[in-house]
């Protein structure tokens, strides 16, 4: 859970800095609703957690400033769909070189037709449609608003755990995801500033 914890962690500090960078300057109650939220977060994810060797943590971090940037340039999408088809489509060739250089060098399982089904449906379907919407609305959030809301995801993913897996709901799960579900409505109800004028 660490790995979750420092991956969501970096895609808020990416997508805060680059707001601060181009002149956005959250309110208080917006400073205050992301100070909840990842309080929230730390809830959901860390109690329990074993820390990650160096190795691992720093690949969750590359991969949280990779998601920031990502989102980053969503704002500027006007074809949420076709963007996010485009992204996909340009990812495969990556995607097949290193399911083959894992092969080559045994070091992968042979997936099963069932596995290779649900890959896709994870991926191309689920995220994909998941990416579209966000893109969707990345133009109407401010990159401070986008990083706060971006922290529902884990929610989600409990939330989806539970009715789908039959994960317990435990009482952790259930005060971490409301404090953090109460940070990001904070923010959302934070009256938004205008970036200053360039002169």
């Amino acid at each position: 859970m660490w790995g979750a914890l420092l991956l969501f962690g970096c895609v808020q500090l990416t997508m805060l800095a680059a707001g601060l960078a181009r002149g956005e300057r959250p309110s208080t109650l917006e400073w205050v609703g992301l100070a909840v939220a990842l309080v929230g977060l730390t809830g959901l994810t860390l109690p329990g957690a074993s820390a990650p060797d160096a190795l691992g943590a720093g690949l969750m971090a590359v991969a949280g400033v990779a998601w920031g940037i990502y989102s980053l340039r969503g704002r500027g999408s006007t074809d949420p769909l076709a963007a996010t088809a485009g992204n996909f489509v340009r990812s495969v060739p990556l995607a097949l070189a290193l399911v083959m250089l894992a092969r080559a060098l045994d070091v992968a399982p042979h997936p099963s037709s069932k596995g290779l089904l649900l890959a896709v449906a994870s991926g191309a379907l689920a995220s994909g449609v998941g990416y579209s919407l966000w893109y969707a609305a990345l133009p109407h959030l401010s990159s401070a608003r986008a990083a706060v809301v971006q922290l529902c995801v884990p929610v989600i993913a409990a939330v989806g755990a539970v009715l789908l897996l039959g994960e317990p709901l435990t009482q952790r799960l259930l005060l971490g995801g409301a404090a953090l579900l109460a940070g990001v409505l904070l923010s959302l109800r934070a009256k938004q500033r205008p970036a200053p004028a360039k002169r």
